[in-house]
């Protein structure tokens, strides 16, 4: 087998008005699309998230990849690598985030291919299933009113399912508690994460307090500052938070940082934000900077080094979650088959999914149920793409002329002026 042709579309989906600590979501989420075609006609899929400069890095690769057999993943990292090498003026062509998206599209889609060639699923390749169902978290924003679509404010109030989470202003306890009400009667999760950043601390400390009280003890709660806090704002929060937290996800920006807030409060510190890379990893274990890694395919470089980091994480005793943006159902099924085959991925993992359910490209799209997903048993990802809902999200990316995702000129459609401060309280 053969990679014959790759096929790369960018698309748009739409994104509801949700607040975080770099501002507000656009009225849609961008992401990539990429098709591996076979020399025998089969296609391979992968998605990443959407930008100019990782759609531009994937044209300029995707030749150098015709001709190779998805099977030999150590060849094309290898040709992956010599594309990012420093040009004679010492200038990289990619930086790092872009390369490790460009590689996790490719090798996802050759997983895919290779499932297919075999008539496996991806799971099997790498190393079988530690759990047949997946368990996700119900993911809490603070927003505006309305649903995704439609450039500029004042978007679709038209929005339909579950009527808390998609169409209340969530700007306070009250309406933050009916918004996980509504996810979880409609999904059946057993966890929650609030994203917060986006006001006061206290409001936030006061909202997982009510979320608290309205579930009860025996519900998973888990608050996400994206980093914005000071040190002695995280740990005068965390005080309050002992007891009622699963896990206190980055509060403070950097390893030092966050490991001088673990040392105060009693609630394991989880990150996605200071330590993101293989090159923070010593930094991770000389500073005991975080108890869990939010792993994620798409930013770490794939299937394979997510299983690195997972071997990581079982040495030096971390825990393992995983990490989420705004995505489509292959990434869904990308992030379902790679959590089934890691055994030590013991926390519910983090999805956007329920944001965008509805507005997918998948022909059969999975379903959350009881909070989990069912690993699918098809061969590769065990997905099917509808190439009208495929071509129906280009033409909503063409139309809507988004080329890369930027919360702080969103945030100032609606507060003239906003900026983004990395440290805010």
């Amino acid at each position: 087998m053969r990679i014959r042709e790759i096929h790369i579309t960018p698309v748009a989906v739409p994104d509801p008005p949700l607040l975080n600590a770099a501002g507000l979501h656009a009225p849609y989420a961008l992401r990539i699309i990429v098709e591996m075609v076979s020399d025998d006609g089969l296609s391979g899929w992968g998605e990443i998230p959407g930008s100019e400069a990782t759609l531009a890095a994937l044209k300029q690769a995707a030749d150098h990849f015709i001709g190779l057999d998805p099977w030999a993943l150590n060849a094309i990292d290898a040709t992956l690598q010599s594309l990012t090498e420093p040009d004679e003026r010492g200038a990289n062509p990619w930086d790092q985030r872009t390369g490790v998206h460009v590689k996790s599209a490719i090798e996802v889609a050759c997983y895919d291919l290779m499932g297919k060639s075999v008539g496996r699923p991806v799971v099997d390749l790498l190393g079988g299933p530690a759990r047949e169902r997946v368990p996700f978290a119900a993911y809490l924003f603070y927003k505006y009113e309305g649903a995704g679509g439609e450039l500029g404010f004042g978007r679709d109030k038209s929005a339909c399912g579950w009527f808390a989470a998609r169409q209340e202003a969530a700007l306070d306890p009250a309406g933050i508690v009916a918004q996980a009400q509504a996810m979880v009667k409609h999904y059946g999760f057993k966890s929650i994460k609030l994203k917060g950043g986006a006001f006061e601390p206290q409001q936030e400390i006061d909202a997982i307090l009510a979320l608290r009280e309205a579930f009860g003890p025996d519900m998973p709660l888990r608050l996400d500052p994206n980093a914005i806090w000071r040190v002695e704002t995280a740990i005068g929060a965390g005080k309050q938070l002992e007891g009622a937290l699963e896990y206190y996800e980055d509060p403070v920006r950097g390893q030092e940082n966050m490991a001088q807030v673990a040392r105060a409060v009693d609630i394991p510190l989880a990150t996605n934000m200071c330590t993101t890379s293989f090159a923070d990893l010593p930094g991770s274990v000389a500073h005991g900077s975080e108890a869990i890694i939010l792993s994620d395919h798409h930013f770490w470089g794939g299937f394979r080094a997510s299983l690195d980091l997972a071997r990581f994480c079982k040495i030096f005793g971390r825990g393992m979650s995983m990490h989420s943006n705004s995505h489509l159902g292959i990434s869904l099924a990308a992030m379902t088959h790679l959590a089934a085959a890691v055994p030590n991925l013991t926390y519910d993992c983090d999805s956007h999914y329920p944001w965008q359910d509805g507005h997918d490209l998948l022909a059969d799209p999975l379903l959350i149920e009881d909070g989990a997903i069912a690993v699918p048993l098809g061969a590769g990802l065990g997905i099917e793409v509808d190439r009208a809902k495929l071509a129906g999200l280009h033409q909503q990316y063409l139309k809507c002329g988004l080329t890369e995702r930027d919360d702080e000129v969103e945030m100032q459609k609606v507060q003239p002026g906003w900026t983004f401060q990395a440290t805010r309280w």
